[in-house]
């Protein structure tokens, strides 16, 4: 035991989180069992241990384990809970839980045998906490960690402290929101290179960017599919191709029996890893209006902007950039389908938006179309730009 209390008071004397993540105010931390889902590469194990030195720093009512340890292959997390517990422990942080086979069942002995002990873990996006897990269904709070937004990008780089807006405040208010935003700093400085690395955090090391990413992205297949969903080894060939061609043919509509030609396997399998590679917020896939999966996607997307470039290095559209930015920033508390117009989408089934970079090259202004224009500051009406909708978050 005393090894992970060395390992926690150096891990957490040497955080240090460049951009407070709001999420740490939105997380009712009295809760006994939480549970904080987020892709690979966001940050989940700079979260917990901001939190540790926020609330208790080297204080040993609070511990991380990361459940890499080897010492879990052959010790019960039951059993050292409960000796943390003992020994005075109020808080046990668990990073990568998944790495647990009957982690579901560990968690819910946990709770159950230790009703005085708060357990705070992290798991990949993939994993279901309440549809697959009965045994959680009634006591975990699931909440999810994000990648970077254009706006803790533009704190991070400037030193502000922006806030955020809901989308009815932008429609409502865009041109005065945008107006005391570029009284502090001009966001299209800062805006391309949001796009091309801003979304995951570890862009702040000293590593290549690119490589870092590819790397990550090959994690998620090879992780956060293949371990978590149990799909057998001899099987990551076809989803790694699967994903390659998807990406090649972004914002466009899937042929799903080319694909499953293409990847040889079956049309339902293609839609199974489809839906697998979403919840590993590798791809977006927008439906038509009040279609959901199983059903054809009408277009697939990256998950993000960053995802791009180490797939097209020298060969990013700027349409697809900019489109993908749009519903990703979109995409945590909005339904985002096709639009009837060219590169336009139907948000919350009622609002068209249209993505363009100079609203004069449209012959007609719709009414009932709002252009996000990419090379603009601020907007009027019906008109916006496009940066500020990375404030949603």
């Amino acid at each position: 035991m005393e090894s992970f209390y060395r390992t926690h008071a150096y891990l957490v004397e040497h955080t240090t989180a460049t951009v407070r993540r709001d999420l740490m105010d939105q997380i009712n931390w009295n809760d006994r069992l939480i549970g904080i889902k987020g892709t690979r590469g966001v940050g989940k194990t700079t979260f917990l241990l901001q939190y540790a030195k926020e609330k208790f720093g080297t204080n040993r009512s609070c511990l991380y384990v990361n459940m890499n340890n080897l010492y879990f292959s052959t010790h019960r997390l039951v059993d050292f809970a409960e000796q943390f517990y003992q020994q005075g422990g109020k808080v046990l942080l668990i990073d990568q839980v998944f790495k647990l086979p009957e982690w579901s069942h560990d968690l819910r002995e946990c709770y159950d045998e230790l009703p005085n002990l708060k357990i705070v873990f992290t798991g990949s996006s993939v994993m279901r906490l309440k549809e697959e897990n009965p045994e959680l269904c009634d006591i975990v709070k699931s909440y999810n960690l994000r990648g970077f937004s254009f706006r803790e990008f533009l704190n991070l780089k400037t030193g502000l402290k922006l806030h955020a807006y809901t989308l009815d405040e932008l429609l409502e208010n865009h041109e005065i929101i945008a107006k005391g935003i570029l009284s502090k700093v001009n966001p299209l400085d800062y805006l391309h290179d949001y796009l091309h690395h801003g979304f995951y955090p570890f862009f702040l090391e000293k590593r290549n960017f690119s490589e870092n990413l590819l790397k990550t992205m090959n994690m998620m297949m090879e992780v956060d599919i293949l371990f978590i969903k149990q799909i057998e080894l001899k099987y990551l060939a076809k989803i790694k191709k699967l994903f390659y061609l998807l990406a090649q043919n972004v914002s466009k509509t899937p042929n799903v029996s080319k694909l499953a030609t293409q990847v040889d396997t079956s049309r339902a399998t293609v839609m199974n890893y489809i839906k697998c590679l979403a919840d590993a917020r590798l791809i977006n896939i927008i439906y038509p209006i009040g279609e959901d999966f199983p059903k054809k996607p009408s277009k697939i997307m990256l998950h993000n902007s960053s995802l791009i470039y180490p797939i097209y290095p020298n060969d990013a559209k700027d349409q697809v950039v900019w489109e993908t930015f749009f519903v990703n920033s979109l995409w945590k508390d909005h339904i985002v389908n096709n639009g009837e117009q060219s590169n336009s989408f139907l948000v919350d089934e009622k609002l068209t938006f249209k993505i363009c970079s100079d609203v004069n090259h449209h012959k007609f202004h719709r009414e009932n179309t709002i252009y996000a224009v990419r090379n603009q500051s601020i907007g009027k009406h019906n008109v916006m730009p496009l940066w500020i909708l990375g404030f949603l978050y």
